[in-house]
């Protein structure tokens, strides 16, 4: 259940009415990391499993499914546990990496933003035609059925320059992100060569996934914040922002769009 049936009272014309409206259901996501409690992420209630496995992988604290031993989700109680192959390397990972995040509401990311800034540079060549990143743009809009009925979502897809692999929704902007990219691990899917659309703001946490991902181009209906155009100039991501309809803003690597055919 992803949503709920609520009564609320509207206003009209300053005259009220009860009426039926539905809101977008918010969870506790709590992620236990070798039996230990890590983080808890505030989430829509589905696709808890992409979500988690997309969100320690995105983070930098894996490098794909093959550092997982087991995991296990209890989808009732909101709870993922998750054991890595490599203990001692994930307390390395983490010790003195937390930042506060500009989400929605207070988060963390477990990496240093200024280490960051000098990442390893994004060399994928492939090329990216405009009118089909506007058209995926309005394809992912357009399934994005829990924005339709609530209004409290974001989307995100994963994509090449003609189709969209997946499209996931979330209360949370990362969270999307993170569970399309927690189901093309699951998959096998090869992300090196593929696209991020997102409906949310390119912040910079934004930008660091994918630059994680290793993923040459990020794209969203939303505008950037100054720190993401730096990371994405600097680290040699393809960043484009107010893709609606024809307009397309590109704020860094422009060399990656071609015009088509």
């Amino acid at each position: 259940m992803s949503k709920k049936n609520l009564i609320i009272t509207q206003y009209v014309n300053n005259n009220p009415n009860e009426v039926q409206d539905v809101v977008i259901e918010e969870v506790p996501l709590t992620i236990f990391l070798n039996g230990e409690q890590f983080i808890t992420l505030l989430s829509t209630p589905f696709h808890q499993k992409e979500l988690a496995i997309g969100f320690i992988f995105s983070e930098g604290l894996i490098a794909g499914t093959d550092d997982i031993k087991e995991i296990e989700v209890q989808n009732e109680q909101n709870l993922v546990y998750i054991t890595l192959t490599n203990k001692s390397q994930l307390t390395k990972k983490l010790y003195g990496k937390r930042t506060i995040t500009s989400g929605c509401g207070k988060g963390s990311i477990f990496y240093n933003i200024l280490d960051s800034l000098h990442t390893t540079k994004i060399i994928n060549k492939d090329t990216f035609e405009v009118e089909n990143i506007a058209a995926l743009m309005s394809e992912m809009q357009n399934s994005s059925t829990l924005f339709k009925e609530t209004g409290g979502v974001h989307s995100a897809s994963l994509a090449d320059n003609n189709k969209i692999y997946y499209t996931y929704e979330d209360i949370g902007r990362h969270n999307a992100v993170d569970k399309v990219l927690g189901r093309a691990l699951l998959d096998g899917v090869k992300i090196e060569d593929k696209m991020l659309i997102t409906s949310g703001r390119l912040s910079s946490e934004i930008v660091l996934k994918v630059l994680k991902a290793k993923m040459p181009i990020l794209v969203s209906r939303s505008a950037p914040s100054s720190l993401a155009v730096e990371l994405a100039r600097k680290n040699g991501l393809t960043l484009c922002g107010f893709v609606r309809g024809r307009k397309i803003n590109c704020y860094s690597h422009p060399e990656r769009l071609t015009k088509g055919g």
